[in-house]
């Protein structure tokens, strides 16, 4: 089975844009906000938007199920206050959970959550606990920087986290660090913020002692790790000036990285630099890289070609598939087995 950990309903009908305009236009005016029951998106209308898109090309490239979760550019944190942001995340999550129940074996899904800047993160606790408990998400997506680009939110090793990290304990759930939309002009969303991100929350995560406090708490940092593995040297050599444990112990019992990577001299560094049971499969599909390589003549995020021609063996492929999700993902290990999987 090939399990990608790292997809976004990047596809959804019009609706929903046309609905979240509104709210935006509404920003002040609670009054002329629009009610959820205003959105009205049909079942075909789903299975639509998945089978054209994101279920037509896991099939052509040979990929069984998809962790999924709200398009990432959309969660935009920093947009109006909570209550913005509680009823946006709900919408959001029931539509990735009504795709999950369209089609079982395909998708499950992973939720965003009602953050927002300055804000008590205890806030998004309901939202969490309603998705793991009725919807059965296997995750969630953590904003490091609900600001938007304005890193204004305490590093992950301060305090004002531990209530999500207390409950991704309870639940036995991983969080994938990722963040939304990027509202400063010196960073591009998608390549430069989310990279910026996954370098920073590493590196966050290196010069604290996070995981002494939560030894079970586990982190995916997406598209590759940012800058981690091509400077892993660096980060090694940071770590023994802070007088920090050997990399593997401080922190790779509890961070993985996917390998939403778009060429093969990247994951090549990537499965050379990082050890095999801290790399899960993804390939952010549809995302923020969507066309056809010139050099290669497929698209750049077919990273199972990329997999596929690394220098590994079967069984270190099958750690990369699948073995590792099932290992850092308890309840989508559970989940496939009641599906008898």
């Amino acid at each position: 089975m090939i399990i990608d950990i790292h997809g976004h309903y990047t596809t959804a009908p019009k609706a929903l844009e046309t609905w979240r305009n509104r709210q935006i236009a509404a920003l002040g005016n609670p009054t002329d906000a629009p009610k959820p029951s205003e959105l009205q998106i049909s079942d075909d209308e789903l299975r639509e938007s998945i089978e054209t898109n994101q279920l037509r090309l896991m099939r052509e490239r040979g990929l069984d199920l998809t962790v999924f979760s709200p398009r990432a550019s959309f969660m935009a944190h920093h947009i109006g206050d909570f209550n913005v942001s509680s009823t946006w995340a709900a919408i959001c999550n029931e539509l990735c959970y009504r795709v999950s129940q369209l089609f079982p074996e395909n998708f499950i899904p992973a939720a965003m959550l009602p953050q927002s800047p300055g804000v008590d993160v205890a806030t998004c606790i309901p939202e969490l606990v309603k998705c793991v408990k009725q919807y059965g998400n296997v995750a969630i997506n953590l904003n490091p920087d609900p600001s938007g680009g304005h890193w204004t939110s305490p590093p992950l090793s301060d305090r004002y986290w531990y209530p999500i990290y207390e409950k991704m304990v309870e639940y036995d759930i991983p969080a994938m660090i990722h963040v939304s939309t990027s509202c400063n002009a010196c960073f591009h969303t998608t390549g430069a913020h989310y990279l910026n991100a996954d370098t920073t929350a590493f590196m966050q995560c290196l010069t604290s002692d996070l995981f002494r406090e939560f030894p079970t708490l586990r982190f995916v940092i997406p598209h590759g790790g940012g800058a981690v593995p091509y400077h892993w040297g660096r980060f090694r050599g940071l770590a023994q000036e802070m007088k920090k444990p050997l990399l593997e112990e401080h922190l790779l019992k509890n961070i993985f990285f996917d390998t939403c990577v778009y060429h093969q001299p990247g994951i090549d560094l990537l499965t050379n630099v990082i050890p095999v049971d801290n790399i899960l499969f993804a390939s952010e599909m549809i995302g923020a890289v969507r066309g056809i390589d010139p050099q290669t003549g497929h698209y750049f995020d077919d990273t199972k070609r990329y997999v596929e021609a690394a220098a590994m063996n079967p069984e270190q492929r099958y750690q990369i598939y699948e073995g590792n999700a099932r290992r850092v993902y308890p309840r989508l290990d559970a989940a496939l087995k009641a599906q008898g999987r």
